[in-house]
């Protein structure tokens, strides 16, 4: 039986390259914070599960934390690899993780784990992590609230962001000092950079050729009419951060 949501959860391979030009990467702070130090324990070894191109991926490296990769998509990590060379990059996914047990001191996961079995990724994120380890999990979501009039147009085409104010990761027992936080910041894009974002997502790359060639016109004809944004060569697009980090239980 055809499963909408795995079909859609896998479908990104073949808009890659549109969607490493066209998503955003992560802002510094919400790493900071994701990978806080304590008294007792600090990040050194950290697992980037649903790494895609590496735009997250990227960030830990520049930190010069020892990173893994790990995506059920080839074409995402063939991108990973020509950017990212010297980091492990392995096939696989959040309910199987390819790692061995206790093996790493942090699991992050950028705008994936809406798409993993919550349950089965919760217990494989415990089998990985050291006692103490960390998980941190973030999504970028456009911020048109407080945004230019635009932002929320733009949504009308491609559907409206409200994540953030059900950002939740119900996690069991074995996982404690759950917290929230938010960043908000503005991410600078090309025109192209938007129509490629709308490119790579989900949704259009799984719609009907006749509707996702529709939409993504309508961007087009966002960007040539609309007064804030006719003949620019760049845009501004805010964006709020939502991140959330717990701790595995050291008995665990």
């Amino acid at each position: 039986m055809n499963d909408p949501r795995r079909e859609r959860s896998l479908s990104f391979g073949s808009e890659a390259a549109a969607y490493e030009r066209g998503r955003p990467s992560y802002p510094p702070e919400a790493v900071d914070w994701l990978l806080a130090p304590t008294a007792d324990w600090d990040a050194r070894d950290v697992l980037d599960l649903g790494a895609g191109t590496g735009k997250l991926t990227t960030r830990l490296v520049e930190r010069g934390l020892r990173v893994i990769a790990v995506d059920p998509i080839a074409e995402m990590l063939d991108m990973l690899r020509g950017a990212l060379p010297d980091t492990p990059a392995l096939l696989g996914s959040a309910e199987q993780i390819p790692l061995p047990d206790s093996h790493v001191d942090a699991v992050l996961v950028a705008q994936a784990w809406h798409w993993f079995d919550a349950d089965r990724a919760a217990a494989e994120v415990a089998r990985v992590l050291r006692p103490g380890g960390r998980l941190g999990v973030l999504w970028n979501t456009r911020d048109e609230r407080s945004g230019p009039g635009w932002v929320k147009d733009f949504g009308e085409i491609v559907g409206h962001e409200h994540d953030r104010d059900n950002a939740t990761v119900d996690l069991p027992e074995t996982f404690t000092d759950v917290a929230t936080h938010q960043v908000r910041w503005i991410n600078y894009i090309t025109p192209q950079a938007l129509i490629d974002y709308v490119a790579s997502r989900s949704y259009c790359i799984t719609s009907p050729a006749d509707v996702r060639a529709r939409t993504l016109e309508e961007v087009r004809e966002l960007l040539a009419t609309h007064p804030s944004l006719a003949g620019a060569t760049g845009l501004a697009l805010p964006y709020v951060t939502v991140c959330v980090r717990a701790t595995l239980n050291a008995k665990s």
